[in-house]
């Protein structure tokens, strides 16, 4: 399992950042969902993250800039995400899905994103 923290832009707005290859998903913290389209999850979903469960209601699809890179994903809101391990509120919370979907690896000795297997065209079959 791989950790790396840093700011990403949602509608130009930095949003601490912790990209988690632990967690399958992708979630955003209220403020964040508030730059984001948003909408009513099917039906409730609990999850375990940060020490507590939670219940999902609401979806967003996540638009932000990685590393000066357009990536968009699904993401669940959720009122707070918790701390990372300097103490500082986790708004963000990008999962190992969306990590593999646009080519993000962590390189946690680093603190640094590997972004050279991001797409630059998508061939669908």
């Amino acid at each position: 399992m791989g950790r790396v923290r840093l700011n990403i832009k949602v509608k130009k707005r930095p949003c601490w950042t912790m990209f988690d290859t632990g967690s399958r998903n992708t979630y955003v913290n209220r403020d964040v969902a508030k730059l984001l389209v948003t909408s009513k999850a099917a039906e409730p979903r609990k999850v375990g993250l940060g020490g507590a469960v939670r219940t999902i209601t609401r979806t967003a699809i996540l638009e932000a800039r990685v590393d000066g890179h357009t990536v968009d994903t699904h993401a669940y809101i959720v009122d707070d995400i918790g701390k990372d391990e300097d103490g500082k509120p986790i708004e963000v919370l990008f999962g190992a899905l969306a990590m593999q979907q646009w080519g993000i690896r962590v390189v946690p000795a680093e603190e640094r994103l590997d972004l050279t297997h991001y797409p630059t065209e998508f061939v669908e079959y």
